[in-house]
């Protein structure tokens, strides 16, 4: 049975007429909106986890573009939502202390705003989770696009793995027996793609 726009979770903060809608919608007005934008449409967010330090999901910035035309197409309104991204690489002291609090936030981002439904972008072990707990936990429908796999990286005509052969190739830095040109084409070659 469809939907109909009043049975929207949106719908509560636009659809009344009262001070504290008016508000909302005076405020979506302010970033160039209007009635005919969220009407009897799905408002769908799209949480995103790219930024400058996430190797692995720096491509979803773009990406998100292409997610927005798609709802509009699909007659909804899209919202992009940014929450905090969890780039192994660089974050300290590990990662897995982020999961647990990036589910809730995930959970709480998308429980405070106007949303129906929500496209969860992300990947790696650690954001995958977090993005799906939150979104279930809120319980609203969601799609998870995942950022892809990293193409394997490669060296001197050698395959690459960045998740194993790092080490590898560590070990035998520390040994010497591999030096300083080597080492670097290593690095130069063995996370050559987002994912």
């Amino acid at each position: 049975m469809p939907k109909t726009y009043e049975d929207l979770r949106s719908a509560r903060w636009f659809a009344p007429d009262d001070l504290r809608s008016m508000g909302h919608r005076s405020r979506a007005m302010q970033m160039g909106l209007d009635g005919g934008d969220w009407e009897g449409k799905p408002i769908i967010a799209i949480i995103n986890t790219w930024s400058d330090l996430s190797p692995c999901h720096h491509h979803l910035r773009d990406r998100a573009e292409f997610v927005k035309k798609g709802v509009l197409q699909a007659g909804g309104l899209p919202a992009e939502l940014p929450v905090h991204d969890f780039a192994e690489q660089f974050l300290k002291p590990t990662s897995m202390l982020y999961r647990n609090m990036g589910a809730m936030e995930v959970e709480e981002t998308l429980r405070s705003h106007p949303v129906d439904g929500v496209v969860l972008m992300g990947g790696c072990d650690k954001s995958t989770p977090a993005l799906v707990m939150g979104a279930i936990s809120m319980g609203i429908p969601f799609i998870f696009l995942p950022a892809g796999a990293m193409l394997r990286g490669n060296y001197a005509g050698q395959k690459l793995g960045s998740g194993t052969d790092i080490w590898k190739y560590w070990d035998e830095r520390r040994a010497g027996t591999i030096g300083k040109e080597e080492w670097d084409g290593v690095q130069g070659g063995i996370a050559r793609s987002y994912g």
